[in-house]
């Protein structure tokens, strides 16, 4: 199949009027317009749009256009295929989004052989780059963000922890990450629940937590009705009154802060971003997409377009528009820049992001917004996942 496919990729090329150079540089996004998860599409395709109306069209004198495929869900033959049509039938030079790591990792083999880059709006298994030399990503890991979890957790002399993820991947990759710096620097691991991915009563487990009486609760919910869930029955069983602290990460994100803002407050959460980052790039970034899309909501999928759309843009003027994978790609090893979310990097090694990530608390803001307000940055974080795999 991937002989096929570099066949015809190379046929696809020589048919190009202009192969070395081109006016107009084509970027395809595959992306979950539609189903279940189709918030993320809309934030995408508002960011881009937000990223264009600030930065204008054009890179290095090349127009920069967007063309959107839509993967409502996880699936890698689909995936595949939109990234086949992208690059053979659209002659897209970059590729951009991919919501799940599955569908990234059937796309992976495809770039490698076409040297297509390849910039990934989320997935964040820790191990994913290593799939091709031409991925790269301007989301994050989970270990990234779970280690200044448990550094914070320390500094506030927890002692001894539950932990509680949903049963997957990512679940995992934030136990780990969370549990063997926790454990590592002298904290206790009382035990580790792991709920299956579909589980939407928490109530039998959070009484369950309650009885172990410990200092804090670090949770990984996959977002929506489990994470929801997750956080009623955390208050409903008495944990908040009990004074067991609840940390986590991604759990109170904007859309989730808009759907269930009352049960979120107090809770303690490390990330990336948030739109209530106080700085004038991520005000005007904020503003700009209530403006071309107004029904997008300003996650942190917001920051992740925005950046990746702006890594696509830095490769092609790097290139002048050529079709050169892997100038693209040196060029983007080691670029630096300010992003909505503060300051970040690709590491010139690895290719993983490199940024902030913030200890925050969900307040009521003097309008009666529910918001994550920022009050601890741990500079500069790598994928921890990478650095523990390592050392073993």
């Amino acid at each position: 199949m991937i002989l096929k496919f570099a066949a015809a990729i190379a046929v696809s090329l020589a048919t190009i009027a202009n192969p070395v150079l081109a006016d107009v540089i084509k970027v395809g996004i595959i992306a979950p317009m539609s189903g279940p998860f189709s918030a993320v599409g809309q934030t995408w395709e508002g960011s881009i749009k937000a990223y264009q109306k600030l930065n204008g069209t054009t890179s290095g004198g090349h127009t920069i256009q967007v063309i959107f495929r839509d993967l409502p869900e996880i699936n890698p033959a689909q995936a595949k295929a939109l990234a086949q049509e992208l690059i053979i039938k659209e002659g897209a030079q970059y590729i951009g989004g991919l919501y799940f790591t599955p569908d990234t990792l059937a796309v992976a083999a495809l770039a490698q052989e076409a040297k297509v880059p390849v910039v990934i709006f989320n997935a964040s298994t820790s191990s994913l780059l290593e799939k091709s030399d031409y991925l790269l990503r301007t989301s994050y890991t989970l270990p990234q963000m779970a280690v200044p979890v448990a550094k914070y957790a320390k500094e506030k002399n927890v002692k001894n922890v539950v932990t509680l993820v949903s049963d997957f991947g990512p679940g995992l990759d934030a136990e780990k990450g969370f549990t063997t710096e926790f454990v590592g620097s002298g904290g206790k691991l009382l035990e580790a629940i792991r709920a299956p991915l579909k589980t939407t009563d928490f109530g039998p487990l959070m009484q369950r937590v309650k009885a172990l009486k410990p200092d804090a609760l670090y949770v990984f919910g996959p977002g929506g009705p489990a994470t929801y869930a997750m956080i009623k029955a955390y208050n409903e069983a008495g944990l908040r009154a009990a004074g067991i602290r609840f940390l986590g990460t991604g759990e109170t994100d904007e859309d989730q802060l808009r759907a269930i803002g009352p049960d979120l407050l107090g809770i303690e959460t490390g990330m990336f971003y948030s739109a209530s980052h106080d700085s004038p790039l991520n005000k005007s970034v904020t503003k700009t997409l209530s403006e071309v899309a107004p029904k997008a909501i300003p996650t942190v999928q917001l920051a992740n377009a925005f950046d990746g759309l702006h890594v696509i843009y830095h490769m092609v003027k790097a290139t002048d528009g050529k079709r050169d994978g892997p100038k693209a790609m040196a060029a983007a090893k080691g670029f630096s820049w300010e992003s909505p979310r503060g300051p970040v990097k690709i590491d010139p090694v690895s290719r993983e992001f490199v940024q902030n990530v913030y200890m925050r608390i969900v307040e009521k803001d003097a309008s009666g917004r529910y918001v994550n307000r920022e009050f601890r940055t741990f500079e500069m974080q790598p994928d921890y996942g990478r650095i523990q795999n390592t050392a073993k």
